[in-house]
């Protein structure tokens, strides 16, 4: 019995991140903006929130941080593709290539280590139960979500943008407006999801923090059809094979066979196959990825 609690709490403190950034983006991607700069945000937001956790001695503090440098990073998206009507992409990837040199040059410079820096106990976030209150946060934002996006007149106007904004413009809908605020709570629920890894789920800060979770997220989003209810699913899935491979690397028998590099590529070949799956089956919104520029 407890094998099976610690089982399911890992598979808890797994999904959390997954999930928290595949909801941040599910609404950005609905009011028609994509962002793959997520991977990056994680690791930035990881890097802040031990930073300013430290600093302050306190956790709650580190996780404004980390969600506060995601929603800066955000606004910086929303001005070059919702105002400034520039490619979705080339922001995205310079976010992930700044966090890749930022993190690793941190580290070395701020704590003088070349590789990861263990978080001290007082700037980690405290558990209930052994259950995280960011996971219980995750968890609870997904209906909650869907009920904005689905069920309320603020959701359909996120949607009308990401569908048809020139529509939506001529009813009144003010469009670059929705796409940034949208893309500003996206990002900063992917600086929350690097804040709870790096001071909460993990406790130390590493110059690869984010792992792929970045681009596992992005999937996420396609295999939930763009649905956070969805999502919360598929990151429960995701959640499942990652502590699965973790519990199996402890085996004897196993490690005897199968090297940690071939084990560790599990969740992702299952995400993969997840996909593949749904490939030609989901509908995305109209309009996501497509500058909006008036006539």
């Amino acid at each position: 019995m407890e094998t099976l609690t610690l089982f399911i709490l890992g598979v808890l403190n797994a999904m959390t991140p997954i999930l928290l950034t595949a909801l941040g983006e599910i609404l950005a991607e609905r009011a028609g903006v994509v962002n793959i700069g997520l991977e990056g945000i994680i690791m930035i937001g990881a890097l802040v929130a031990v930073m300013a956790g430290e600093a302050a001695h306190s956790p709650w503090i580190g996780l404004a941080a980390g969600t506060g440098v995601g929603a800066a990073i955000g606004l910086l998206h929303a001005i070059l593709t919702a105002y400034l009507k520039g490619d979705h992409i080339i922001p995205g990837v310079g976010i992930n290539t700044l966090a890749l040199g930022l993190v690793p040059f941190t580290l070395i410079v701020y704590w003088h280590s070349a590789g990861h820096y263990q978080v001290p106990s007082y700037a980690r976030v405290p558990h209930m139960a052994g259950l995280s209150p960011i996971t219980l946060f995750a968890i609870v934002l997904s209906p909650l979500l869907w009920y904005l996006l689905f069920k309320t007149p603020t959701g359909l106007k996120i949607r009308s943008v990401g569908e048809n904004p020139e529509a939506a413009d001529t009813v009144g809908v003010r469009v670059e407006r929705t796409q940034a605020l949208a893309v500003i709570a996206g990002a900063s629920l992917a600086g929350l999801a690097g804040a709870y890894m790096s001071l909460d789920w993990l406790s130390t800060v590493t110059k690869e923090i984010a792992a792929g979770r970045g681009f596992i997220a992005l999937a996420l989003v396609v295999f939930s059809n763009w649905n956070p209810l969805r999502a919360l699913g598929g990151a429960a899935l995701f959640g499942f094979f990652d502590t699965l491979r973790e519990w199996v690397k402890t085996m004897p028998a196993v490690k005897a066979v199968v090297p940690d590099t071939l084990l560790n590529t599990i969740p992702y070949i299952v995400t993969l196959a997840a996909v593949a799956g749904v490939l030609g089956k989901v509908k995305p919104p109209r309009h996501v990825g497509i500058p909006y520029k008036r006539e």
